[in-house]
């Protein structure tokens, strides 16, 4: 990861420090000039939105960038919750918590950590979009519209987090010259990209899921204390069991509004039966979009797995993994159903823990951050139109503004913080 900008006017002048590190893919095999290829890779299309690339790598990362986990995580240091006196389903979920604290190195070391700095690069890629009336039908009268949405390799990056407590955290991430900023500072959650204000999410602040695919194991046993265990499942070969928290219906309420009502939200937590480490982490979300006549649904369900251990001051720490995520839209007709496919493959390249000054301050959130109002979002000064409107939107907050190359192109945004969607046609 290169953490030095070079001077693009002169060749012997000094190097800038980046906010966030890029990989040193982007400076490509010309090790003369190497800041042509970075200078190429900034220069990329991130904020125009009138078809190419650019309405993908603002949909994968208002997918995939910065999502939430759906529930507050406690920040006291208890970790370990007695067994006893608990139904068998939640008290084998217990053990098998205390099993993998132990694993991630034991409380002591856990509870000794107070701040984490991580660096890191991804590799994002939109790999399909379907659209037709019967997505479980082999029938090859059904009309369906398949379309590989990868360009090369996929839309390479780095990101660096800086964590205090689950609910005190930061995140810059850029991607082909295009930045993502999220955050929350204890009391709101928001989000900033380069093309809509900054915004706050609904509900209680909550941590990033990233934070949770390895990084931050007090977190993860935090949240699967109040967990179930549903069975077992094999992983790459590898025995697992498999934890399941459900939201509580006022966590949904209080993410909801008047337009939008999130129906439920899942996470699954698959812990190897050998190692005790977490294997894989899942979570789908399902919410309704109301709207007169018939309502539309989006479900989204995102899987991550997690590899590469290694141990860092006595913690064990996740450095490479994949993340799968699967976007359904269905309500309306079923020629209106969609299914959007991308995946991200990350490492982390540096972790440390106990950051000398990292003080609340650090995670302030910006000066021009907007609460979301009770349209979801909905800027005044803009308009939507339907999907039987016979124009496009101006503005949506909270989304990108996708425009086909042949026409525009129907898109449904709404911001719950990471349910950022788009519903979109061929023409993307």
């Amino acid at each position: 990861m290169r953490t030095l900008c070079p001077n693009f006017q002169r060749e012997d002048a000094l190097e800038t420090v980046l906010e966030v590190p890029i990989p040193e893919e982007m400076f490509g095999s010309n090790k003369n000039k190497p800041w042509q290829a970075m200078r190429s890779w900034m220069a990329k299309p991130h904020v125009s939105v009138f078809g190419g690339r650019g309405p993908e790598i603002q949909f994968l990362l208002g997918v995939i960038g910065a999502p939430l986990i759906p529930l507050p995580i406690r920040c006291d240091r208890t970790v370990n919750d007695n067994i006893k006196d608990y139904p068998i389903e939640c008290s084998m979920a217990k053990y098998i918590v205390q099993q993998y604290i132990a694993a991630a190195g034991g409380e002591h070391a856990l509870n000794s950590i107070d701040s984490m700095y991580a660096m890191g690069k991804v590799k994002m890629a939109a790999s399909e979009f379907v659209a037709g009336e019967d997505f479980s039908s082999n029938n090859n009268t059904k009309a369906m519209k398949v379309k590989n949405m990868k360009h090369g390799p996929g839309e390479i990056g780095g990101f660096v987090l800086w964590q205090k407590s689950p609910d005190l955290w930061s995140l810059e991430l850029m991607v082909s010259g295009c930045k993502i900023s999220a955050g929350s500072d204890g009391k709101v959650a928001w989000r900033q990209t380069p093309w809509q204000h900054s915004h706050a999410s609904r509900g209680p602040p909550r941590p990033l899921r990233r934070s949770l695919q390895g990084l931050d194991p007090r977190s993860t046993a935090n949240l699967f204390s109040n967990s179930i265990c549903i069975g077992e499942k094999i992983i790459n070969d590898e025995d697992c069991f498999v934890l399941k928290l459900e939201s509580d219906p006022s966590t949904l309420r209080a993410r909801s509004s008047t337009n939008v009502e999130i129906i439920r939200h899942t996470v699954w937590g698959c812990f190897s039966q050998k190692t005790g480490l977490l294997v894989q982490l899942e979570d789908s979300h399902l919410l309704r979009i109301k709207a007169p006549g018939n309502d539309v649904f989006w479900e989204t369900t995102m899987e991550t797995l997690v590899q590469d251990y290694r141990t860092i001051d006595g913690v064990n720490i996740a450095h490479a993994g994949k993340t799968s995520v699967s976007l359904f839209r269905f309500g309306e007709n079923n020629e209106g159903h969609t299914r959007t496919r991308m995946e991200e493959i990350w490492s982390i390249e540096e972790v440390d823990f106990n950051v000398r000054g990292l003080s609340r301050d650090f995670f302030l959130p910006p000066a021009d951050l907007k609460r979301e109002d009770e349209g979801c979002g909905v800027i005044d000064d803009g308009d939507v139109t339907t999907k039987t409107g016979g124009l496009g939107y101006k503005i949506l907050a909270n989304s990108s503004r996708i425009m086909g190359v042949k026409g525009y192109t129907k898109v449904v945004a709404i911001d719950k913080e990471n349910l950022e969607m788009f519903g979109c046609d061929e023409e993307l």
